[in-house]
């Protein structure tokens, strides 16, 4: 049964299970339950209301239901027995998106409080429990959900769903403790776009015994959550240029920049107004001024990646910020390409800086509307299609085309994942190429390499989207 506490007024609200032995173990802080109870209380939630044991995994769920039901804002679905950090719990809960995504730790040993799940792009595609398996499995579900708004009813429905399967035995060998772990399983058969959180150094970990549980308290003292915090404020995931020739100093000005209370926003418009320094430098024509220009647009990319970084480490990000920072890097490399056709000068570079922006602006439509294509998918699956796929099979029976099978084998090969993620021409490779091509050699050049790799790029992109939208 749910008992109710409330705590402010954000719009999160927090479903708390209680609903096994374990949450009455002792720890410093009282109980387990007494313990996450006081994590949530420092975290931006409105309420948390707890599940209480009372009819088996049915009942769990039906409760679950009845909360998600009347909740406005998103719901955080966790059980009491996690011990875990507060900061991975905050990396969901403290998300200014709001929107449905489920912890996850990517050393995939998975285990009978830690299903598997296979996350691809960001999201989780693919989860389990003892009923559901998973092939190719690559990291695990660490016990704590969040349904965004778009998704609550969804939640509710598949939560009573799933109560009905649990009460009359088909869903074969799943206990009360896997009810967080169902209703992931739900969420994303239920074609529901769930963000793979990954809680990277930080612990969650349910446990079922006291012995388990003082390990894993003392494991979180291991773990510095400051430092922890500003290390997930830097992609883990980003281009080889950007991790390794900016990520790798620019963290160090994440924490003066928001000691001087910068915004993000503040930092994207430093960022415009050094590209259109370095566009100016470029018009000049010089060696010089392509030397000046390659430098300024260099350091407007570190300011580009560090507005991010701060949003992330701040938490303070916004669709508008997110939009402005988009539409800043269109605007910054379209500068840069005319002041290097003016640099240049003659007629006959204008036709190459045109076929330039043209291309550059046709890959982004490859991965805007394909983006937008696969969110209104997911959006009508979610709401008014029936789950993707039944809840009753056991095992993920589809099989991927070959030529995604051949793209995971790659992905977990060092050398052949920076080759995939360099071949599409990111941000930061444009960055490089535009800078070093012109201080070395003049804007023709640049513009050649731009429409060569470029052209490649779009080649990839289009191959890519097609055989995914096929699957």
């Amino acid at each position: 049964m749910p008992d109710s506490l409330t705590r402010d007024t954000t719009t999160t609200s927090v479903v708390l299970l209680a609903t096994t032995p374990a949450c009455r173990l002792s720890c410093a802080d009282g109980t387990l339950l007494d313990r996450i109870g006081g994590q949530l209380a420092a975290l931006p939630v409105r309420d948390v209301q707890v599940v209480t044991p009372g009819g088996g995994l049915g009942a769990d769920l039906r409760g679950v239901a009845k909360i998600t039901r009347t909740a406005a804002g998103a719901v955080v679905v966790l059980p009491a027995d996690l011990v875990a950090h507060t900061e991975a719990l905050a990396l969901l809960v403290e998300h200014p998106a709001h929107d449905t995504g489920a912890l996850v730790s990517h050393d995939s040993s998975a285990g009978p409080m830690r299903p598997p799940v296979r996350v691809e792009g960001g999201k989780i595609v693919a989860a389990g429990s003892s009923f559901h398996l998973v092939p190719e499995a690559n990291a695990t579900f660490r016990g704590v959900l969040q349904a965004g708004e778009a998704d609550l009813s969804s939640l509710a429905d598949l939560a009573e769903e799933l109560a009905e399967l649990a009460d009359t035995g088909k869903l074969g060998p799943v206990t009360p403790v896997e009810a967080v772990d169902l209703l992931l399983v739900g969420l994303v058969r239920a074609g529901a776009a769930v963000r793979a959180t990954s809680i990277g150094p930080l612990h969650a970990d349910r446990v079922t015994g006291q012995h388990a549980a003082d390990t894993a308290l003392t494991r979180l003292a291991d773990v510095d959550e400051a430092q922890v915090r500003l290390d997930t404020s830097v992609k883990d995931n980003d281009g080889f240029f950007a991790t390794y020739f900016v990520s790798s100093w620019s963290r160090h000005l994440i924490r003066p920049a928001a000691r001087l209370k910068l915004t993000p926003n503040t930092v994207t418009g430093v960022s415009i107004g050094l590209a259109l320094l370095a566009a100016v430098w470029f018009s000049a024509g010089t060696q010089g001024g392509r030397l000046a220009g390659a430098l300024l647009l260099y350091l407007s990319f570190t300011l580009d990646c560090l507005d991010g970084q701060l949003a992330r480490y701040t938490r303070t990000f916004s669709p508008l910020g997110a939009w402005a920072d988009g539409m800043s890097d269109r605007l910054k490399e379209y500068a840069v390409y005319v002041g290097l056709a003016f640099g240049f000068g003659g007629p006959d570079i204008w036709p190459l800086a045109v076929a330039a922006m043209i291309l550059q602006a046709v890959r982004h439509a490859l991965d805007f509307s394909y983006a937008g294509a696969v969110t209104d998918a997911a959006r009508v699956g979610a709401t008014w299609g029936r789950p993707a796929r039944s809840l009753l099979e056991s095992a993920d029976a589809r099989h991927a085309p070959a030529v995604l099978r051949l793209a995971r084998r790659l992905e977990r090969d060092t050398v052949t994942r920076w080759l995939k993620k360099m071949i599409v021409l990111p941000i930061g490779e444009r960055t490089a190429l535009i800078a070093v091509t012109a201080a070395g050699w003049n804007a023709r050049v640049t513009f050649l390499s731009l429409l060569c790799w470029g052209g490649v790029a779009a080649l990839y992109q289009l191959a890519g989207r097609i055989v995914r939208s096929a699957r």
